[in-house]
């Protein structure tokens, strides 16, 4: 069971959720990376009619095959309000019961966000693998940073610059197809992050990761 460590309350005003943000920044790792990613987690949130209804879906894939060997889905609602920059704290309780609820720990957390390039530079990916203590990075499908186009072919990157800080990378996952953006979250080093995402996206845009989370989602009524 993934275990999740106690490093604070679930904030319920925008000045409290920004100090939490600051507080656990010095945590993040940006070094590293698992000896050998055999499994990798997607996590997205689906949100229903409501704006406050939502479900985190989790799944596992063998990274090799593709296949999905674990998955969970958590419905409830959230309470705190739409802020840009503080999304982590509408969908990380719930994305945090799911991951609980996995019976495979995965070596890997590849949240449908930003890590590192965050204004704060501590989003989803960031947040998620500080308090579970796991390898984690972001794959958003926006960027929330300044970037140059990258070159069109797959595997063409750019960094994403952020107050003159390399912050993450417009990774090129598919020839002549829009980016994704790149950033670390915890315990993962970026370069072996784009590696990772390209092994991830053998014929589509996004990680196969993030399709099937996404699809798991909004197939759980």
């Amino acid at each position: 069971m993934i275990e999740v460590r106690d490093l604070h309350d679930w904030p319920t005003t925008e000045a409290e959720a920004v100090a939490i943000q600051e507080r656990l920044r010095p945590l993040v790792r940006t070094d590293g990376e698992p000896a050998e990613v055999r499994t990798a987690a997607g996590l997205d949130v689906d949100y229903r009619e409501s704006a406050d209804e939502l479900v985190a879906a989790v799944t596992v894939l063998d990274v090799a095959t593709a296949s999905v060997v674990d998955s969970a889905v958590v419905r409830g609602r959230t309470d705190f309000p739409y802020v840009p920059g503080l999304f982590a704290f509408r969908e990380a309780p719930a994305l945090i019961r799911a991951l609980q609820e996995l019976a495979v720990v995965p070596d890997v957390l590849v949240c449908d966000g930003q890590g590192l390039a965050h204004p704060r530079r501590f989003g989803l990916a960031c947040h998620l693998g500080v308090l579970t203590d796991l390898p984690a990075i972001g794959v958003g499908k926006t960027p929330m940073s300044h970037y140059d186009p990258p070159g069109e072919k797959r595997g063409d990157w750019t960094p994403l610059d952020m107050d003159g800080d390399e912050v993450g990378r417009a990774l090129r996952t598919r020839t002549g197809v829009k980016p994704v953006f790149v950033s670390i979250g915890h315990r993962y080093a970026l370069q072996p992050a784009c590696d990772l995402v390209l092994r991830l996206t053998p014929n589509y845009r996004l990680p196969e990761t993030t399709r099937t989370a996404d699809r798991l989602g909004r197939q759980s009524t």
